[in-house]
């Protein structure tokens, strides 16, 4: 065989390079960025680089309005960005929502007096704030805070505007617009209008924030000297529709939440940004009568850095159930397009696009819009410009403008957009809804969180959830029950997991193997928050837990935890469980568990059971506690810890009554000076709640 010299070489070199370099472009070199791609693409949907000076920005972008909102659930973000766009198109406002967590506060002081800044600020928990908000509330409401320019008053350039979100149920009720409003004012910033408060509690969010905004944009008009002009919608969003892809392409998002996800090799670390997709160790039922369902589901973490510790929650990140997605695309006409892809891009600098893009009208509407939830008499009133005939918008029109009328027609009911559009408009189609407002004007879809009822000192990579599968008759929808979004979602799941191979609970279908059938095997995707509802550190201390119904569930970490304890030969201290249901033998949670728990813990165990639908009388969990006044009273004088855990606006709130009852009684004490104590045991966390409205 001739020799190659070394011509050769390099001609045949520079001929395999040519060929390698043609079939590697646009995958590893040459690749067009998708000038639509949206940067929630980033596992965390922030750009590199980005500022966190927020007066660079605001001048940058043009903005004479910033919100900044501390959210937990969406729902103080969805009211950030409805303050945004009102003041834009009513007032001409250059606006921007931020998130507090993307910003510094050092230089609040340096906002220009002609600007305004607004505080839409979530109380969490026992007057938390909420995770995003951590460092903003630290800084503001520090003894030593300190600012940029040195001012006296440090903040007297500042004029704000301020809305809570709060529940009355709990102690601390909107604390955290009042805490930080309070120290916003002793540094001499200018509140305009009234502190708004929200109230979770009684039900009447909505209407407290309604009734608040009007006001304050008066008393804005005023300060700032607004002009009013004739509002005109003005998308955020704009849609471009993708012919040049399929919803098989790999680069269109058809659910996946960001980039790892879409490339299926999603990466730690797993939060509120980036669900883990965790397998289900097991999954069954808890009650045995047939029209109420309650799940046990074991979530495996063991391939994740997830860790938890006992009393932490656990969030699940539901998918919406067929029969709604069909529902709304078919009252929106959009069934015909549901798989175009189309990509959504921010028409202005600030406004962040809530989900990746490219993707399908499909995925958009099951896997990041929420879709089943009530809906706003602040949306109806936006949509009513787009009803298919004059008969439908003046309908519309009186339904986003008469508060009582509305409470009638759509609150009372429950209903969510779509049946609130179909019935309005007889099954007429509302073809002339821009899907930019339907972005805009429906929350995103939010993960739904759980107590978690496992021990990790007993199972660190395996988190239990305890859920009562929620299904609601109400009036006007006696054929139409309001279904929970979430626990339907695990009980097909579930369903799934013991055997059928094709889940409809209650008539519900679900995408069960996800964006791709990336979730096959019974996966849920999760993450996890850390509480404050924890064990005392001393495992001698005695403990009284109230927790009736899925308020069982940390109780039942809590027991197992305590369990694992005396095995390992630790002393622990007396657990007394106050358990309450209907029925001994319908829905007597962990029965089982509860005599292992005894003869693994002996006389250092007591289970006291309340079963409200067994007598003639109804007997809850506060009157056994009564029952056992002058037990609880000694343990209390022990520095036991007291747990309350379920629903806050009854029974957790006579739980308290009764425990400052027993106190004044046994004492010998005014009642005035027994919830004294009680408020001294929650501000020492002798006292500590997990409950819910």
């Amino acid at each position: 065989m001739a020799e190659l010299d070394t011509l050769d070489i390099i001609v045949l070199a520079a001929i395999l390079l040519g060929t390698v370099a043609y079939f590697t472009k646009g995958k590893y070199w040459g690749v067009t960025k998708d000038p639509y791609a949206s940067s929630f693409a980033s596992a965390n949907g922030l750009k590199a680089g980005k500022t966190r000076n927020i007066i660079e920005k605001m001048e940058d972008s043009g903005k004479n309005c910033i919100i900044f909102y501390g959210s937990q659930t969406g729902t103080a973000e969805d009211y950030a960005s409805r303050l945004a766009k009102e003041g834009k198109s009513r007032f001409g406002l250059e606006t921007m929502v931020a998130d507090l967590e993307d910003y510094d506060y050092d230089n609040l002081d340096s906002i220009p007096s002609d600007k305004v800044v607004m505080f839409v600020l979530a109380t969490y928990g026992e007057g938390e704030p909420t995770d995003n908000a951590v460092d903003f509330y630290e800084f503001i409401t520090g003894e030593d805070v300190s600012f940029s320019s040195g001012n006296e008053p440090a903040l007297d350039n500042l004029n704000y505007v301020a809305f809570g979100l709060g529940n009355n149920t709990y102690e601390h009720y909107n604390s955290m617009v009042r805490n930080v409003n309070a120290a916003l004012e002793k540094l001499g910033a200018h509140r305009i209008g009234e502190a708004g408060e929200g109230d979770d509690g009684a039900g009447t969010m909505e209407e407290d924030f309604l009734a608040w905004k009007d006001p304050m944009w008066e008393a804005l008009q005023k300060k700032m000297g607004l002009e009013e002009r004739e509002a005109v919608y003005e998308p955020v969003f704009g849609i471009v529709e993708r012919d040049n892809l399929t919803k098989d392409s790999p680069e269109v998002y058809l659910g996946e939440p960001n980039k790892m996800h879409l490339d299926g090799v999603p990466k730690g670390p797993f939060n509120a940004h980036n669900p883990y997709i965790a397998p289900i160790a097991k999954s069954y039922e808890l009650f045995s009568v047939k029209d109420r369902n309650c799940l046990h589901m074991e979530v495996d973490i063991s391939g994740s850095n997830l860790t938890y510790q006992t009393g932490d929650h656990i969030a699940v990140w539901p998918t919406n159930p067929g029969k709604e997605v069909d529902l709304f695309m078919d009252i929106l006409d959009l069934t015909h397009k549901r798989h175009d892809v189309i990509s959504v891009k921010a028409l202005e600098p600030t406004a962040k696009v809530p989900f990746p893009t490219p993707t399908t009208y499909d995925a958009i509407v099951r896997y990041h819009m929420e879709i089943c939830s009530p809906v706003s008499r602040q949306f109806i009133a936006t949509l009513a410009a787009f009803a298919p005939d004059e008969q439908v918008k003046a309908e519309m029109t009186k339904l986003g403008g008469d508060k009582d009328y509305f409470h009638e027609k759509v609150n009372l009911h429950h209903l969510n957009i779509a049946r609130v559009l179909q019935r309005v408009s007889g099954g007429k189609k509302w073809s002339n809804v821009p899907f930019s407002a339907l972005i805009e004007g429906i929350t995103k879809l939010q993960p739904r969180y759980y107590s978690i009822s496992s021990s990790s000192l007993e199972h660190p990579k395996t988190i239990a959830i305890t859920a009562v599968v929620e299904k609601q008759i109400l009036p006007g929808r006696e054929d139409d029950p309001f279904m929970g979004v979430a626990t339907n979602y695990l009980l097909a799941l579930k369903e799934k997991q013991n055997g059928e191979p094709n889940p409809t609970p209650f008539g519900l279908t679900y995408e069960i193997m996800g964006p791709r059938n990336r979730y096959t095997g019974i996966h849920v995707p999760v993450h996890v928050r850390h509480s404050n509802f924890k064990l005392p550190s001393d495992p001698s201390k005695p403990i009284i837990c109230i927790g009736p119904g899925t308020g069982v569930a940390p109780m039942r970490g809590f027991i197992r935890e305590r369990m694992r304890q005396a095995q390992n030969g630790e002393a622990v201290g007396k657990t007394i469980l106050f358990f309450g249901c209907r029925k001994r033998t319908e829905d007597f949670l962990y029965e089982k568990e509860w005599e292992e728990a005894k003869e693994v813990l002996s006389d250092k165990f007591e289970l006291v059971t309340a079963f409200s639908r067994e007598g003639a009388k109804k007997v809850y969990v506060q009157h056994r506690l009564k029952e056992r006044a002058k037990e609880i009273n000694e343990l209390l004088e022990k520095k036991a810890y007291f747990y309350v855990c379920g629903d806050a606006a009854n029974m957790a709130r006579e739980v308290n009554n009764v425990l400052a009852q027993i106190l004044a009684e046994q004492r010998g004490i005014p009642e005035a000076k027994a919830e004294e104590i009680v408020k001294n045991m929650r501000a020492a966390n002798q006292y500590q709640e997990d409950v819910w409205s």
